[in-house]
């Protein structure tokens, strides 16, 4: 009873200390496929043979029992091969080497896709690469793809997109009047923010994408894509309200630039939709003036 006692003490602490799984003393490669074992045939007991007494020949023979086919074993799925370790110097320029190459939306999606230098395209679903129309006039950039962006393969669909569709059509624009993209084309697992190593992956990346869409106006979309594409370290309050400038060598004229506040802020922060209006109103007064 007392050695009971204590090994159900000993368990308590164990839960209480947060230690609520048994490790084995050799690691397991969880990334293996599991080996495949072929099933045993069931042998089944013999049963005595029944009294044939007073039963013809026919009716005295045993059935004959005829082994079922068993089905094989399911394919386990093939995981997926782990990323070789790259440095983030030579991430960004071998991101920048493929973004250079690429001559076309199609292609840059293509260099995108195989490229393997962001961590990030190991966790998420999907690679968001863009919507719209690619001689649009106005282009937006946010952040990264968010939990519905990474099922769906598409940017802003979520709560936030919708709202932005909404704020798209209260300047008299619909979704595919517009162009719009991320900084990163792969979610942050848990929507955390994008480290400064995945931010140096896929930047050059987003300014061939800017590149070969050249719109006339560039929207900023939240903090993080205005101090990435600025390089400034203000924070959005003080970039949004005024008109700025992008630059790049690839861009034969800078592209005038607005910094707008996140619609996910947004929706948290209803009262700060009045500053977004303004920042609405001077960019289709933009737009009209050409």
């Amino acid at each position: 009873m007392v050695q009971e006692n204590n090994a159900t003490e000993l368990l308590r602490w164990y839960v209480e200390s947060g230690i609520d799984e048994a490790l084995e003393e050799q690691p397991v490669n969880r990334f293996k496929a599991p080996e495949s074992v072929t099933p045993k045939p069931t042998t089944l007991p013999k049963a005595p043979p029944p009294s044939t007494e007073g039963v013809s020949d026919a009716a005295a023979a045993p059935p004959v029992l005829t082994a079922q086919p068993t089905a094989p074993p399911p394919t386990p799925p093939t995981p997926r091969p782990p990323t070789e370790l790259v440095s983030r110097d030579e991430a960004t320029k071998s991101a920048r080497t493929a973004a250079a190459a690429a001559d076309s939306l199609e292609a840059l999606r293509d260099a995108m896709a195989a490229f393997e230098g962001c961590p990030l395209k190991q966790t998420a679903k999907s690679m968001v690469f863009g919507d719209g129309t690619a001689d649009a006039k106005l282009m937006f950039v946010g952040e990264a793809p968010g939990a519905q962006e990474d099922r769906q393969g598409l940017p802003f669909v979520g709560p936030a997109g919708q709202l932005l569709d909404k704020m798209l059509a209260a300047i008299s624009l619909q979704r595919s009047d517009v162009y719009i993209t991320n900084i990163l084309p792969w979610r942050p697992p848990g929507n955390r923010t994008p480290t400064d190593s995945e931010i140096a992956a896929c930047m050059p990346f987003i300014e061939r994408h800017i590149e070969l869409v050249a719109p006339r106006i560039l929207i900023l979309v939240g903090g993080t894509s205005a101090k990435t594409l600025l390089g400034t370290t203000q924070g959005i309050m003080r970039t949004r309200g005024k008109w700025l400038s992008y630059t790049r060598e690839g861009l034969d004229n800078p592209i005038p630039v607005r910094a707008i506040l996140h619609p996910a802020y947004l929706l948290r922060s209803p009262a700060q939709k009045r500053e977004t209006w303004i920042d609405l109103l001077e960019i289709k007064q933009r737009l009209e003036e050409g």
